[in-house]
């Protein structure tokens, strides 16, 4: 059975969809990391564009707006994704660059609280990223059926609280305080979340892999390079929160 914690990859994402015998056709593992640099380039295209341009084109009252604006319509677009595979060679990109404007934003004010903190969380980001690849490929992590399972659950049980938090942010409510406080417990969270998310880039390359193993169809090298960016965005945002919180203190 194929898992990830991921919900863009989740069981039988790739025997859902019908395996082609044609090579032009498939899935192949080569495709599936070019789809990735390609998405990968429009995130940072975007956010560096959002970063240099927006804050001298938008009124200051109008950044959350627009940061919030963004992030839903990439949500959106995520779902769309998620539940119509065969549309991601062209949403997965649009994705990339709603999601850049975020990261753009959202970094640009970052970096004006706590200089220095963008450069910290990229190099964090990428090098997590190719250590994690690097194990991966050695098969050093072992990625039984057990590990998907224990990740998988991790990765749900943040969501629901991240949604549960929401939500009474949402009703005028506090919310739940060491989520975003910068105290012990607020900051071994973070570590813990940040943990989950890097781990959730072992399931997704061994996702991948056993996806051009399984011959699907070609549109899905676009869907899991879209999986994979999604856990890289993640991730990056999460190491931003746990540096502020360190920053704080």
């Amino acid at each position: 059975m194929l898992r990830s914690g991921n919900p863009a990859l989740g069981d039988n994402t790739f025997t859902t969809v019908a395996a082609f015998d044609a090579p032009s056709d498939v899935m192949t593992l080569q495709g599936a990391v070019n789809k990735s640099f390609i998405l990968l380039f429009l995130v940072v295209l975007s956010a560096a564009m959002s970063w240099v341009f927006l804050p001298t084109l938008v009124p200051p009252e109008i950044m959350l707006p627009t940061i919030f604006g963004a992030s839903i319509a990439g949500l959106i677009t995520g779902i769309v994704v998620v539940f119509k595979k065969n549309v991601a060679p062209v949403l997965a990109p649009v994705y990339a660059l709603l999601e850049g404007v975020v990261l753009g934003l959202l970094s640009f004010f970052m970096e004006m609280a706590y200089p220095g903190i963008v450069v910290q969380a990229v190099v964090l980001t990428f090098g997590i990223f190719f250590t994690l690849l690097l194990l991966y490929k050695s098969r050093i992590i072992p990625v039984t059926e057990n590990f998907k399972l224990g990740i998988a659950a991790a990765t749900g049980g943040i969501m629901i609280l991240y949604l549960v938090n929401l939500g009474l942010r949402l009703f005028g409510a506090a919310g739940i305080g060491f989520i975003h406080e910068s105290g012990a417990l607020g900051i071994g969270f973070s570590v813990f979340v940040v943990i989950i998310a890097s781990l959730n880039l072992v399931l997704d390359f061994d996702f991948i892999e056993k996806g051009a193993e399984m011959n699907a169809p070609k549109y899905m090298e676009w869907y899991a390079a879209f999986g994979l960016i999604v856990t890289l965005i993640w991730l990056y945002i999460e190491i931003l929160r746990l540096l502020s919180k360190l920053r704080r203190r």
